[in-house]
């Protein structure tokens, strides 16, 4: 009866190593390190917000600057913002209900008014805090770039989006900044530097968008 007694005993005592340090420790530590070994290997490669991605896809590399012609990426940039925020868990669609509402009808909801760190995404954060009944995103992408024929609504617009995300892009050594003449005016440029960061991503989103496609993406 007693050996039965420390064979329980013996099973729920922790396994200790040699040292003296518990199992369920061990592999606690070894999960974290794996976890430190990734973050490692991640910020070998520069780290961009989707705005970011964004607005380095439309600019031209050796110009350094989006095409004239080019009308929808302050909308496109508005809307990455609000993507942005919903990938670090600040807003959310409120429910599609039983009504299942369409994606444009559904309210922007704020989960959390907790700082991101990134100035434009605080900026629209307190915005979207402020706002009370809860708005649609199309309204809040005509909100954020401007584009609203509500004078009350104006107060919501951000500015100089695309130069202060370059100067970000900048920051991170992927363009350069430089002064082009046009004439009649003097304008600031962010050339491409970093060919591997677009190249990077570039192949990032073929794969995203050709992985299903049934012939060879390559041709």
């Amino acid at each position: 009866m007693n050996r039965a007694d420390g064979l329980i005993q013996r099973r729920n005592i922790l396994r200790e190593n040699s040292e003296g340090v518990p199992k369920d420790t061990q592999n606690d530590e070894k999960k974290q390190e794996r976890e430190d070994e990734q973050d490692d290997g991640d910020s070998k490669e520069t780290r961009l917000t989707l705005m970011e991605e964004v607005l380095l896809l439309g600019l031209k590399d050796k110009e350094g600057y989006t095409s004239f012609w080019n009308d929808c990426i302050s909308s496109g940039l508005r809307g990455c913002i609000l993507i942005e925020l919903g990938l670090r868990g600040r807003v959310e669609l409120e429910r599609a209900g039983m009504r299942r509402k369409g994606l444009l009808t559904r309210k922007l909801i704020l989960k959390s008014d907790t700082p991101t760190g990134d100035v434009l995404l605080d900026e629209a954060l307190k915005h979207l805090k402020e706002t009370d009944p809860p708005e649609t995103v199309q309204s809040w992408i005509e909100y954020l770039s401007g584009e609203t024929w509500n004078p009350l609504k104006l107060r919501y617009q951000l500015k100089n989006v695309r130069e202060r995300l370059a100067k970000n892009l900048v920051e991170k050594g992927v363009l350069t900044t430089e002064k082009q003449n046009f004439l009649l005016f003097d304008m600031t440029t962010h050339p491409l530097t970093d060919n591997v960061t677009k190249s990077r991503l570039v192949k990032k989103i073929q794969d995203a968008v050709l992985s299903k496609w049934v012939n060879d993406p390559q041709r």
